[in-house]
């Protein structure tokens, strides 16, 4: 049984736990990883980091507080928690005198801090395991403390944080320990009903029952460098395979590779990060005038866009480019601005995601939040990559876990209602073998699902290649813009061309104009917008042609949240619901086949007269006879 006693009737033990023994982390002078000489370091003694190899020191759980918060702004709440079962841990005799004694060396009463702070101005739940105290391990009372943490966020409608370190379960408390997992799991969940986030920071070590039931379950985690991460304990392990390396398989760089874990973030960077985060997730849903005259002229442009104005000083897309075939290549162009070039240029505070949480972390799809103007949005984009990256992003070749990624973000974008852009450049999906294996199909349809279900605004940007269903996949959205060089195709020309012509020679083949245009596409329906660029392109101007579509999204979204969000999945639904019933070119086929229906119906009753004609004329008596 666990009861939560009265701040009042406790608070002669507050004095205390604010001043804890000194410990032998606090009185390490070389650094453990390199053994260079930290005393003199103000990095070690702020952050517990080596300044010469990096290697990250364990810092306990009020100083992991400290290092992030506002200062001053820490509120401690149950601290006066015990408990009085006879099933628990601390009751038999012999762990009651370990724990009094780890109650004495860390000022603690148990494994876990828990309060409420400020994190850049934003307010936040926050709680923070110690490793000294019991290897932070999820005992009754650590489980109750953290449910009720969660709990007072989820009334409160607050973000929690929390630091994790955690070496193993405690074995003794038996079932009362392990239930704790789901006591966990109940709050956790509690607070994502409400579009409330976690956000989980793991320390070294983070292993055992900690791990899987309140690590995992967070919408962002990110892990200090080289921190030992995993569910069961290495020394388990090493029983049965001696030879498993550790650094391939256990560190938190191998969990990032593995699709694991959204970051890897150096001690003193994860403040930054945190303040960021909360302004965003914080965001409401309004649109914000801004004064700057040169992003209204932008606004201007994109409505001029949208008329059909498409060229600079009033010129169109065929003086510019005379051959429609002539945007394929220029599309293709490795010197055209990528995802990651436009982000860096128009959007800021970009923190990026990574991995599925499944698999793997596919390169060629960039995914996170960030801010456009004023706005708070989810950002997602194929990622082609120049040159020496190119061959690492396929070319922008999605594979399953690229999708699966792309979901994630639309899931914690969604939970925190912000408006998602997605940006397209990508050939195709990855076709093979390993992406068969691992579902690209079923990727694909439920990446679809999402787009087409997503809560709050929506825009798609075309700003290169736009091929077949792998762009199909971020491109189902409330509005669709499309650089003016760019193209939407249902395979690669080359590839389609081949088709159509194989009886030709290969020189002979690419002659005939596809429907790959921006202008063509918009006629169909299947765009809103088209976006100008510079004059020679976009790729030698890139700083120009990410000013122009920074502008012509700012003022799509601008106009799309003003309304009513609820609305948006159908109105989305019938928007799509039309493209190929009202096209221009739809009505004109109609018209042509009207047109000739016509023709036909005048000749038929022209003919018919003539023969009623003929036959009144035979039909008259000779006056002769």
């Amino acid at each position: 049984m666990v009861r939560k006693l009265t701040e009042r009737l406790m608070s002669f033990l507050s004095d205390q736990s604010e001043a804890p023994l000194l410990t032998d982390e606090d009185e390490i002078e070389y650094c453990l990883s390199c053994s260079h000489k930290l005393i003199e370091s103000s990095l070690y003694q702020i952050y517990r980091v080596c300044p010469s190899c990096r290697f990250h020191h364990n810092l306990t759980a009020r100083e992991h507080i400290d290092a992030i918060i506002d200062e001053g702004s820490f509120r401690e709440f149950n601290k006066a928690i015990i408990s009085t079962g006879s099933l628990s841990f601390s009751s038999r005799p012999p762990q009651r005198k370990k724990l009094a004694r780890e109650q004495r060396l860390t000022g603690l009463t148990e494994a876990v801090v828990t309060g409420k702070c400020l994190i850049g101005g934003q307010a936040a739940i926050i709680l923070s395991l110690d490793f000294r105290f019991v290897s932070g391990s999820l005992g009754g009372i650590v489980g109750e403390k953290v449910a009720l943490a969660f709990e007072r966020a989820t009334r409160t409608k607050l973000p929690v944080i929390a630091f994790i370190t955690s070496g193993r379960t405690i074995v003794k408390e038996n079932i009362m320990s392990t239930m704790q997992m789901a006591k966990v799991t109940f709050a956790i969940n509690d607070l994502a009903s409400k579009g409330l986030p976690y956000v989980a920071i793991l320390g070294n070590p983070t292993t055992g029952h900690i791990y899987s039931s309140l690590a995992r379950p967070a919408d962002i985690i990110i892990a200090e460098p080289q921190a030992l991460l995993g569910l069961a304990p290495l020394k388990s392990q090493l029983s049965d395979q001696d030879h498993i390396d550790v650094n391939n398989t256990y560190t938190s760089s191998a969990y990032m590779s593995r699709g694991m874990v959204d970051r890897i973030e150096d001690r003193e960077n994860i403040r930054n990060l945190l303040s960021v985060f909360l302004r965003i997730a914080s965001s409401t849903m309004r649109p914000k005038r801004t004064s700057n005259s040169k992003k209204d002229n932008i606004a201007e442009l994109s409505q001029s866009n949208q008329a059909g104005h498409l060229g600079l000083n009033g010129q169109t897309l065929e003086e510019l480019w005379p051959q429609s075939w002539n945007a394929v290549g220029i599309s293709r162009s490795s010197d055209r601005p990528t995802s990651l070039d436009h982000i860096k240029r128009g959007f800021t505070n970009f923190i990026e995601l990574h991995g599925d949480r499944l698999y793997g972390d596919d390169p060629s799809i960039v995914a996170g939040l960030g801010f456009i103007g004023n706005n708070a949005i989810g950002i997602i984009g194929h990622e082609k990559g120049h040159e020496l990256t190119a061959w690492q992003r396929r070319g922008g070749r999605t594979m399953p876990e690229g999708y699966r990624k792309a979901q994630r973000l639309m899931s914690l974008a969604g939970k925190l209602r912000l408006p998602l852009i997605t940006l397209i450049d990508t050939p195709g999906p990855y076709y093979g073998r390993e992406s068969e294996e691992r579902g690209i199909g079923d990727s694909i349809a439920s990446t679809m699902s999402l787009m087409a279900q997503y809560p709050a605004p929506t825009i798609a940007a075309v700003i290169g290649e736009g091929g077949s269903e792998g762009a199909l996949a971020l491109g189902i959205a409330d509005r669709v813009m499309m650089l003016e060089n760019a193209r939407y195709s249902i395979t690669i020309p080359v590839s389609a061309a081949e088709t159509l012509h194989s009886d030709l020679p290969k020189e002979e083949i690419y002659t005939e104009p596809l429907t790959l245009t921006a202008r063509e596409c918009r006629e169909l329906g299947i765009i809103d917008v088209i976006i100008r660029e510079p004059v020679d392109g976009a790729g030698r101007h890139p700083d120009e042609a990410s000013v122009y579509l920074t502008g012509g999204l700012q003022h799509e979204l601008n106009i799309l949240l003003k309304r009513n969000s609820y609305r948006l999945p159908r109105n989305r639904y019938r928007k799509y619901r039309k493209i190929g019933e009202y096209s221009s070119y739809f009505k004109i086929a109609v018209a042509a086949e009207a047109s000739q229906l016509q023709g036909f119906v005048t000749r038929g009753v022209r003919l018919m007269r003539r023969r009623r004609r003929a036959g009144k004329i035979s039909q008259k008596p000779d006056k002769s006879s």
